[in-house]
């Protein structure tokens, strides 16, 4: 393939971008701020699963309590009852039925009430320790968003020069020959993006291999508007006054 020698040093103006898009493109994808939300997103969820276990623990709790507040009103309904007809039966043998019920649902009122209670007690060191939950995962979640904000800022700068070098590209492809452009593509490809490098010392700037013997001959013979290949990593060899040779 022939192609003028300026034709031949756009290639690494070319290839100078595209490795600039390479690295900002890499740089978008291993921002400290992704491996922070990564870990920040393991801590929310792990905070998630403890809070749902502590309001299932409150939760059981309010549950118990309800039954002993309900067992409390009947019993204070049974005690409310019993001491009206006591106030009103003139039987000797009812007042003292009802005088040895009341009593028992007295002591079974203490008794619950001691229980009510302790089940409060436990109530608050439950709702506490929610409250204490419900804390991590508010600060957890400020830190998202503080790093969502960080992360979101770098990014804005990235797409800014992306953008830039993007149309730089577009301006320098479109001085190379179609056919030029079309082979530099391709190698880009097979090359895993090496596909132009200055030669300079002898060397291919690419692999940074030497060339010797009849490597360096074929390249020295090549007329200058000829394209040339690495032979050790096949991009194309750009001469220049640092070439060497």
């Amino acid at each position: 393939m022939k192609a003028s020698p300026l034709q031949q040093k756009e290639l690494l103006r070319l290839q100078a971008l595209d490795i600039k898009v390479l690295q900002l493109s890499h740089q978008s994808k291993s921002l400290a701020q992704h491996t922070e939300l990564a870990a920040l997103n393991r801590e929310a969820e792990a905070s998630r699963m403890k809070l749902l276990g502590r309001s299932g623990e409150l939760d059981d709790v309010r549950t118990e309590l309800g039954r002993i507040e309900s067992d409390v009103e009947v019993v204070e309904k049974r005690i409310a009852r019993d001491t009206d007809r006591l106030q009103h039966t003139p039987s000797i043998k009812d007042i003292q039925a009802l005088d040895s019920e009341i009593a028992s649902l007295k002591k079974r009122l203490f008794d619950l009430e001691e229980i009510e209670i302790a089940v409060l007690e436990r109530q608050e060191e439950h709702e506490a320790a929610v409250a204490v939950v419900q804390q991590e995962r508010d600060a957890i979640t400020e830190r998202v968003s503080a790093t969502e904000l960080a992360r979101d800022e770098v990014l804005v700068d990235l797409t800014r020069q992306l953008g830039e070098l993007t149309r730089d590209r577009a301006t320098v492809a479109a001085t190379i020959p179609d056919d030029l452009a079309a082979l530099y593509e391709r190698l880009r490809i097979t090359g895993h993006g090496n596909a132009a490098a200055l030669l300079r010392a002898r060397a291919c700037s690419g692999c940074t291999m030497t060339l010797t013997g009849s490597d360096l001959a074929d390249v020295r013979q090549a007329p200058a508007d000829e394209v040339i290949f690495c032979p050790d990593c096949g991009a194309v060899l750009v001469r220049t006054d640092e070439s060497g040779i």
